[in-house]
């Protein structure tokens, strides 16, 4: 995962989602296609690339009108492939995903107003009710809420605050190619991809490329970039006074719903231009220079300005917000220049950087970074970094506005709060303010034999008004820190081959097939002692259709009568997606012991749908929690549980294995995961606070898990044949949540039939049984469905799988072996009442040496 970095501005619309966009214009924007392509002679292979990514936002000033962190959490994953079609054709695919949630800020407003307000610190969903309040126009000390005359005690306090919002999880998605032609002396490079998030849609486009001049000792590479993003939101009444708005910003008092769709585009277009140049035999410098231009809906309709007017009453003014409003356009400039030495006396490389940054909305930023690259023997490398930033506000950017310098009376204002005055442009979002940050971190890789790299590296990060260069900064009400902790896997194909890796450990006719299909895990053991091997596997499944109760297809109202216990259902899930990506490091330490590390990120999302002849929603009745019926649905995803197994050979010939496997699966992925839901009675101790997703969409189990498997594999000539009795068994009646999972058993058996030298097909039968959840959520949950009961889970299953397993036994890419199969349900037994399972597929790519 790359560093996320502070920028002079984030123009994302989602303040949540605000790095996903500096991640996808940086993919833009940085043509990595531009970048030297290794000199290669020969038909090599490629390379492969797992990377998992955390970010973790806290601090914050607190105060008794603050008491909650900016807590965002920002899980990463990306794999990326890289193939040489020729010696000269290069292309490479890359593939990321990332998950957010959090409590960002919606406004900055004076505390006291706040200090009346219950609700100050809010779901993203709900409102934060700073209806329109008398505040001192000199202290900003606060006589309440809009009520004439005025109950409250006057407090006193000048502390300006961010009002937070907690955000439900959300997930982005980006793929995107390169492909890559070289000649002896230029190098030419053509990429596009495609980021998609709920509410956020990008496509963009590169062309970049490198020429060589001076013997090689000169490098000039330049590119442009083409972005095209959609926004598609459904925006509220401003949380603050309720007052409804259009797409931009702008005042539409008579809208009959309150809310309003934001349906909205952008274009960013950009240029770079570099030269790096060999001083000697060991230092580099390199300049650039880029440039991009933005225009369209380059605002952010999450958040809100807080604005105050004064009235007739001395010292006194009158507060109320509308949504965040920037310019159309923007230009933006980019000069950097970056000196590189090798110390030979220390065998290290000094890295150091200074970037400057202007654009036409008034923001100058300043970046020095360096970096310190020490081999310290053994293939290990550890390298620390130390990086400064500084930059100015926005012109449009204040913490809140002054409306009108012109006193209004109370009679003008309470009937004409629509038609308050404003600035043509107006944002109160931190990231356009004036600011420094500093921040350290450091990397430690470890190259293995055979063209294997680790990395594991850390960075810590600090955003402070206090560090701006030369001091002015906003205040520190918008101070906070966050860290990133990230880990690498690199496969290097070319360094296999040339290390004489890629051994094929596949047995049987002409060196093909005996491995099982791509669903069937822990089938398949190394052979020699000291052999690695790493792979992927991905899975996609799918629940949709009807719902059923045993083996039968049940209605909306069998549904709302039955299947919330003694409650009325008002929900029902439309439909579940689920992707599973999993990395597999297995290494066998003898001939009979294999030793595996699984390590596993999960992504789903479940749409809901209000069930027909759901009765009027009952605050008793559903227990006082409820998912609101357009709430659409959900998204979860981020790290999931990690397995740890052995397998022991029993048995070995020609034409037969037989393998026990013992694993166990640690508590990894989070099972506390909350949504903002409705909490509809008001009387309840809960009231206000997050619910409990539905447990199917939890990342994890919860509890440790013992995982016992027995596998026999046999071939004869072009078939082969196998079968599988594996198991799940949770070592603890409960997690943290309060709940576990229900046991697992499961029985398969597949035949294989090698159509070529490098492809077989394979048929397999799969019976699954499940328990139900045992115990349920210890907090707030939602009870308007059937996912929110524990009874509603487990069952007995039958399914049928179809398979393709191909390898590669030659060339750059020998070793390699990928498999696909798709499992179709024949029969399904649930226990209580589900949504009817679609099938499965499943994805797996390994390579041993």
């Amino acid at each position: 995962m790359a560093v996320i970095k502070p920028k002079p501005s984030v123009s994302s619309p989602k303040c949540r989602a605000s790095s996903s966009l500096v991640a996808l214009t940086s993919a833009a924007l940085a043509l990595p296609g531009l970048m030297p392509l290794p000199s290669q002679a020969a038909f090599e292979g490629g390379e492969f690339d797992f990377q998992y990514g955390r970010y973790q936002e806290g601090g914050g000033t607190k105060s008794q009108f603050r008491d909650k962190d900016n807590d965002i959490q920002v899980d990463s994953l990306q794999a990326s492939g890289e193939i040489d079609l020729s010696d000269r054709l290069t292309f490479r695919a890359n593939f990321i995903q990332d998950t957010w949630v959090g409590a960002t800020p919606i406004t900055t407003a004076p505390a006291a107003v706040t200090k009346f307000n219950p609700n100050a610190e809010t779901g993203a969903s709900a409102f934060t009710d700073l209806k329109g309040g008398i505040v001192d126009y000199d202290t900003r000390t606060g006589e309440g809420q809009a009520t004439i005359p005025n109950t409250f005690d006057t407090v006193t306090t000048n502390e300006t605050v961010h009002v937070m919002a907690e955000a439900s999880p959300e997930t982005r998605k980006q793929g995107d190619f390169r492909m890559g032609y070289e000649w002896d002396e230029a190098a030419l490079n053509v990429g596009g991809g495609i980021s998609l998030e709920d509410d956020y849609d990008s496509r963009y486009f590169s062309l970049g490329g490198r020429w060589d001049f001076n013997q090689k000792l000169t490098t000039l590479a330049g590119g442009v970039s083409y972005t095209d993003s959609t926004i598609d939101v459904r925006r509220f009444r401003f949380r603050a006074t309720s007052v409804p708005v259009d797409a931009k910003g702008g005042i539409n008092p008579d809208f009959p719903d309150w809310s309003v769709r934001v349906h909205d585009g952008r274009t960013d277009i950009g240029a770079s231009l570099s030269l790096t140049q060999v001083l000697d035999k060991n230092s580099t410098f390199r300049a650039s220079f880029g440039y991009n231009h933005n225009s369209g809906f380059l605002s952010n309709p999450y958040k809100e300005v807080t604005f105050l007017t004064p009235l007739d009453i001395p010292g006194k003014a009158w507060l109320f917000t509308r949504y965040d409003k920037r310019p159309e356009e923007r230009n933006q400039f980019t000069w950097s220049a970056g000196y590189t030495r090798y110390l030979a006396g220390l065998d290290a490389g000094l890295h150091f950087n200074y970037s400057f940054f202007h654009d036409d909305w008034g923001i100058n930023a300043h970046t020095f970074d360096a970096s310190w690259g020490q081999p310290v023997g053994g293939g290990w490398i550890i390298t620390p970094r130390v990086r400064y930033y500084s930059q100015s506000a926005a012109d449009f950017y204040s913490p809140f506005f002054i409306a009108s310098q012109e006193p209004l009376s109370l009679a003008e204002i309470l009937p004409n709060q629509s038609q308050l005055p404003t600035p043509e442009h107006f944002s109160s979002d931190h990231r356009l303010s004036a600011f420094g940050a500093l921040s350290g971190g450091v990397t430690v890789s470890k190259q293995f034999a055979k063209g294997v790299t680790l990395e594991a590296g850390f960075e810590y990060y600090t955003h402070a008004s206090s560090l701006k260069l030369g001091g002015g900064g906003v205040g520190d009400f918008a101070d906070f820190n966050y860290f990133l902790a990230n880990a690498l896997l690199k496969v290097d194909l070319s360094a296999l081959t040339y290390s004489g890796g890629g051994h094929d450990h596949a047995k049987g006719h002409e060196g093909h097939s005996d491995f099982a299909p791509a669903g069937v895990m822990f089938s398949h053991m190394l052979g020699t002692a000291g052999e690695f091997m790493v792979g992927y596997r991905y899975q996609y499944s799918r629940q949709g259709g009807d719902m059923l109760h045993g083996t039968q297809t049940v209605d909306d109202l069998t549904i709302v009568n039955n299947a919330c216990r003694n409650r009325p259902c008002q929900l029902n899930s439309a439909d579940m997606h689920m992707h599973m990506h999993m990395l597999h490091l297995m290494y066998a330490p003898t001939d009979w012991l294999n030793l595996m590390l699984m390590p596993m990120f999960m992504d789903m999302n479940m749409d809901l749908r209000k069930l027909e002849g759901a009765p009027p929603i009952d605050p008793e009745a559903v227990g006082g929690h409820f998912h609101a019926a357009d709430s659409g649905g959900h998204e979860t995803g981020g790290v999931g549980d990690t397995q740890l197994f052995a397998l022991v050979k029993l048995f070995a010939s020609p034409q037969h294995h037989l393998h026990l496997g013992l694993g166990i699966s640690a508590p990894t992925g989070d099972v506390g995961i909350k949504v903002e839901g409705q909490e509809i009675n008001e009387s309840s101790p809960d009231f206000g606070k997050p619910l409990f997703i539905h447990y199917g969409m939890q990342l994890g189990s919860g509890t440790w898990d013992l995982l016992p498997n027995l596998t026999y594999t046999g071939s004869m000539d072009r078939w082969s044949w196998g079968g599988q009795l594996s198991g799940t068994v949770r070592l603890e009646s409960e997690n943290s949540s309060g709940f576990a999972f229900g046991d697992i058993f499961q029985a398969t058996a597949w035949g294989g039939y090698s159509l070529f030298k490098w492809l077989s097909a394979s048929v397999r039968g799969i019976y699954t049984t499940q328990g139900a959840i045992r115990n349920q959520f210890n907090g707030p949950d939602p009870q308007s469905a059937p996912v929110d009961f524990p009874e509603n889970y487990g069952g007995r299953f039958w399914d049928v799988g179809f398979g393709l397993n191909a390898s590669t036994l030659g060339g750059g890419l020998k070793g390699n072996r990928l498999s696909i199969e798709w499992v179709q349900p024949v029969r399904n037994d649930v226990n209580g009442f589900q949504l009817e399972r679609k099938g499965s597929l499943f994805i797996t790519w390994g390579l041993g040496f």
